[in-house]
């Protein structure tokens, strides 16, 4: 009996290495999945050693349609393996129970922080018609392909992964990794993809291929070639990571920045303390804490946890039982990254809870330090802005992309192209945010821009 015990604790102990070396949880159990973890394996482990302990498992071959396990129990469940056994599911019981917002409203409302109130005009800076970020994401993964498909030996073994927009020497591109299109295509070129393609993000033109650069780690690779277990069997073992970003410093090395956070309360409110720098080529990895991040990294904040700060922000403002929905805000249902004196923010507008088409203001948080900005302001919202640029060209049936927001002569203006089915930029479309039927198109961003302007004056 000894002897299949040890038998089942060695199944059980292989099973949870393969768990970890496959969905690479944190270890820690101050977060969610590592308590979890550690909660499954204690029962697993004292449990079943129990059960073989008190009883006997017995495999029949008589009852076709069953279950052919069967137990019998010589004695009751003792009590010591029961509680400890029951502490952890208790302990993270009242973990979820204390970190629920029942219990801190107060800190999820808060954490964001006090947004500092600024006036748009004199803050957001005006930028040069020339400079304006004509290409999405959309847009830059079909120019990347594009620039792969005049390479047919390299497109037939690699495809391009998600873009990622930043500011590259004092230049606003978005940055697509390329990495290997099946399993054997990586299990024959274990030494990387050959590089990355840059598009730049104000002119369609400006596409490059950029070789010289082996990108040898990816989301989803495989074995330690996956950026999640490379870093989790790394520095981040013991820590939570999420939002893998791929950037370039100075000289163009590749990297995947990760942030890593703590929970604020129990296994709720996760709070970014730094990010995990990845090199792409070599598999280095360094850590580095929020005052210590080098200056090239755009992005230490993941965006979904600053749109979830705000979603709080405006949906706890007088507590959890605000049922008449006073002062209750919320974010627009998309956001853009967008740069603004060099630096790196996530721009949202904010709505009443109820509104369709109003906005209230807008708010910018720092994508390094997450100090937020508001400004008060009442307008058209995002998709209210689409709507009304569509309407403009709806004999034409160009769908409008999701705007962002500039400063066009002292006035909020939503910027934003007019695609055609195929998703090619057919117009470009200026949309005042406080009248969102003063709206100026054109075939060029400078056509656009003057009949916006004209349609201002006669308002």
């Amino acid at each position: 009996m000894k002897k299949s015990r040890m038998i089942v604790y060695l199944v059980i102990t292989l099973l949870a290495g393969l768990y970890v070396f496959s969905e690479a949880p944190t270890l820690s159990p101050l977060y969610l999945d590592g308590a979890l973890f550690w909660a499954v394996l204690i029962t697993a482990y004292v449990g079943i050693g129990t059960l073989m302990k008190i009883g006997e498992f017995s495999i029949q071959h008589d009852q076709p349609g069953q279950i052919p396990l069967s137990y019998q129990a010589k004695a009751k469940f003792p009590k010591v393996p029961m509680i400890i056994i029951a502490i952890p599911w208790v302990l993270i019981g009242v973990g979820l129970v204390f970190s629920s917002v029942l219990f801190q409203w107060k800190a999820y409302r808060d954490q964001l922080g006090e947004p500092e109130v600024k006036k748009f005009t004199s803050e957001v800076q005006a930028i040069d018609v020339s400079q304006i970020p004509i290409v999405d994401e959309d847009l830059a993964l079909k120019l990347a392909e594009k620039k792969l498909g005049e390479r047919p030996a390299l497109g037939s073994q690699v495809v391009v992964y998600d873009a990622t927009i930043q500011m590259v020497n004092d230049e606003l591109v978005w940055v697509v990794p390329l990495y290997h299109s099946g399993f054997f295509k990586w299990l024959t070129n274990m030494s990387g993809t050959p590089g990355y393609v840059v598009v730049s993000a104000t002119n369609t033109n400006d596409v490059r291929y950029v070789e010289g650069y082996k990108i040898k780690y990816h989301p989803s690779s495989y074995l330690l070639f996956d950026v999640a277990r490379k870093i989790r069997f790394g520095p981040g073992l013991m820590t939570g990571i999420t939002d893998y970003s791929f950037e370039l410093d100075d000289n163009g090395q590749p990297y995947w920045a990760v942030s890593s956070y703590k929970n604020s309360r129990g296994f709720a409110l996760p709070e970014a303390d730094g990010i995990i720098l990845l090199n792409a080529t070599t598999g280095e990895m360094q850590k580095y804490g929020m005052d210590e991040i080098p200056e090239w990294v755009d992005r230490v904040q993941p965006e979904s946890l600053v749109i979830n700060q705000i979603t709080n922000r405006g949906s706890y403002v007088h507590g959890i039982f605000n049922f008449a929905n006073k002062d209750k805000y919320r974010p627009s249902d998309g956001h853009n990254i967008v740069y603004n004196n060099g630096e790196c923010y996530l721009f949202t507008g904010l709505t009443s809870v109820g509104a369709d088409d109003s906005a209230i203001g807008f708010i910018m948080v720092d994508m390094v330090s997450k100090e937020p900005i508001m400004y008060e302001m009442s307008g058209a919202t995002e998709q209210a802005a689409q709507l009304s640029a569509q309407g403009r060209v709806q004999d034409l049936g160009y769908k409008a992309t999701f705007p962002i927001i500039l400063n066009i002569d002292s006035q909020p203006t939503y910027f934003m192209t007019l695609k055609d089915d195929i998703g090619l930029i057919k117009q470009y479309a200026f949309v005042s945010v406080t009248n969102y039927s003063t709206v100026g198109t054109g075939e060029s961003v400078s056509a656009a821009l003057r009949d916006y302007g004209n349609k201002l004056r006669s308002d």
